[in-house]
């Protein structure tokens, strides 16, 4: 009658042992399952932040980030070496490479404006000798007929591709005569507001539609976030000319530059990527990091993580 009892209607001692131990199992359970999707999640989120990024992914010798859903899909990192504006061109090189970057602008505290000839041999050998494509010079200002005459006889000299530049509106005849003689590209940059001759992709297309074709557009999508304008329009709309571009994020649209590194913005990067998809950008995106002068690093390897992990998503 005890037996009986204790399996009737009521549950008994040992049945809500019973229960509890295989709750307990079955928790244990799960856990284990979270436990290693975590680690799973963390090492793909690793490996496609460009920190832990395999041969399969990413091919350091060709400079670009492949999507593996799409082959044909290929971006060339760069780097505007302004980043690296507190440190020297050796080290410039040896953080480019740390990051998997190999295409590199440079700007004037790397390879000096009055740099003699021989001197930008040198500079420029030691940057090729490094496994780095040295594709450009900027940004450089353009205020007079001799500074035009000055820069393009030092890309020439440093046997550049392209100058990345702001020349004055009254001397962009003398510039197209220059890239036509020179076959140097001249990709003008805009600047946001507070800047008078090109505040927008679109001031500088209203000025170059006419000229040769070899003059077109580096688009900062920094500076045009900080003008409330959507960076992926201005990249498809001057696709025809748009020659190089600077990427980056910032936290405020207005007068004031704050960058940030880039994911934490207000840049809807996985638009910029799409748009560069759509419109089979073969530029250079180059990162240009302006926080942290003193330690960009750290802001430089997550922005780039981040980039190379939208690349693989979309």
């Amino acid at each position: 009658m005890e037996i009986a009892r204790e399996t009737g209607g009521e549950t008994s001692s040992c049945g809500k042992i019973t229960y509890l131990l295989i709750y307990f199992f079955f928790s244990i359970f799960l856990i284990n399952i979270f436990y290693s999707m975590m680690k799973y999640t963390r090492s793909k989120f690793l490996q496609l932040g460009g920190l832990g990024v395999t041969g399969t992914l990413f091919n350091s010798s060709a400079a670009h980030f492949i999507n593996p859903s799409d082959n044909d899909f290929k971006l060339n990192f760069g780097l505007t070496s302004y980043t690296f504006r507190s440190f020297n061109l050796d080290d410039t090189i040896k953080m480019c490479l740390r990051l998997g970057i190999t295409n590199i602008s440079l700007k004037a505290m790397h390879m000096p404006l009055e740099s003699s000839a021989d001197e930008l041999k040198k500079i420029a050998e030691k940057v090729r000798a490094a496994g780095m494509n040295l594709y450009g010079a900027g940004v450089i200002y353009m205020k007079t007929a001799k500074e035009v005459e000055t820069i393009f006889t030092y890309a020439v000299n440093a046997g550049l591709k392209m100058i990345i530049g702001v020349p004055n509106h009254e001397l962009l005849p003398l510039v197209n005569e220059k890239v036509k003689s020179t076959n140097i590209v001249l990709a003008i940059h805009n600047h946001g507001p507070g800047d008078k001759l090109y505040t927008s992709p679109s001031d500088v297309y209203e000025k170059v539609k006419n000229l040769d074709k070899r003059i077109g557009l580096c688009i900062d999508i920094g500076h045009v976030q900080r003008i409330g304008l959507d960076p992926s329009t201005m990249l498809e709309k001057y696709k025809d000319r748009l020659y190089d571009m600077h990427m980056k994020d910032v936290n405020k649209t207005d007068q004031v530059d704050l960058p940030i590194e880039i994911g934490r913005g207000m840049i809807d990067i996985p638009k910029v990527i799409r748009t560069l998809k759509k419109i089979n950008y073969k530029g250079n995106m180059s990162f240009e990091f302006e926080k942290d002068g003193d330690d960009p690093l750290p802001g430089l390897a997550e922005s780039v993580g981040y980039v190379h992990g939208v690349i693989r998503a979309i």
